[in-house]
């Protein structure tokens, strides 16, 4: 991908050299109940008992006010991990824009997301979370929260290497928040979070058509973005872990589905591809 190197977003706040939030260790609601899903309605239930203490014990009777906090690069880097930090900041950003005209395109009024870099841990919005789950979404304020070090896990353990695989999260988690602006994004059973899930990566795939036109994407960027896709499919998930498929615990969809709904983002350019 063709991406501008000394670019420095606005919209990125670096919390990798803050301390990991001490309290409960768990994900917020929004981000583990689809996880929990794969296994049943207990699952679901443990998790909705742990979410409501944790929240209880941080801050009773009140809401969870977003914390500004100073952002500066840990003591612990490298030149390659903050050249990363430069990538995804001009990936959010530009991504953001492409979904930002969309949103004004289509008669609709888009406010601008953030991103949240950090390490082993981060409080959110919607809870306390580890580094474990993922880059994830988080609807109450409105921020993209990663952990770099999901990119290795990427590469290595999913076999989706490429800096337009790392682009596809990105735009993905973006897609979520204009699904969230058009009041799109809440889910009540697994099916609901597929159907939510596979439009989040319509959305990605809008956002390549856009960039495409724009001269920034090199050869090979979109079957990146389509094996990440694929690596990231509830199928293959649970073929790698489990052993055993079973489509009636998906959250996010099989492989196919998701490297499919891309490519007709990609393919339709606009949010009407994605059915928004």
């Amino acid at each position: 991908m063709r991406w501008n190197r000394s670019h420095e977003s606005r919209n990125v706040d670096d919390l990798r050299g803050a301390p990991e939030p001490s309290g409960h260790s768990g994900a917020g609601l929004a981000m583990l109940l689809p996880l929990a899903g794969r296994f049943g309605w207990k699952g679901i239930l443990v998790v909705l008992l742990l979410v409501a203490a944790s929240r209880f014990i941080e801050c009773p009777g009140a809401e969870h006010p977003t914390r500004r906090v100073a952002t500066e690069p840990p003591a612990q880097t490298s030149a390659a991990e903050e050249e990363l930090v430069r990538f995804v900041g001009f990936v959010f950003d530009d991504a953001q824009a492409s979904l930002a005209r969309q949103v004004e395109r289509a008669g609709g009024d888009y406010r601008e997301a953030r991103m949240v870099l950090y390490r082993r841990g981060v409080s959110s919005g919607c809870g306390t979370a580890s580094s474990a789950v993922g880059p994830f979404y988080c609807p109450v304020d409105g921020k993209v929260y990663i952990d770099l070090s999901f990119y290795r896990e990427l590469r290595g353990r999913f076999g989706a290497p490429g800096d337009f695989a790392q682009a596809y999260v990105i735009a993905h988690e973006l897609g979520h928040h204009a699904q969230n602006l058009a009041g799109a994004i809440e889910s009540r059973s697994n099916r609901q979070s597929v159907v939510v899930e596979l439009q989040a990566d319509c959305l990605a795939g809008t956002w390549a058509h856009d960039a495409q036109r724009r001269g920034l994407l090199e050869v090979g960027d979109i079957d990146e973005a389509l094996r990440a896709a694929a690596a990231v499919g509830d199928d293959t998930i649970q073929r790698r872990t489990t052993g055993d498929i079973r489509p009636e615990t998906w959250t996010h969809g099989s492989a196919e589905q998701r490297a499919e709904a891309f490519r007709r983002g990609f393919r339709g350019g606009d949010l009407a591809a994605c059915g928004m």
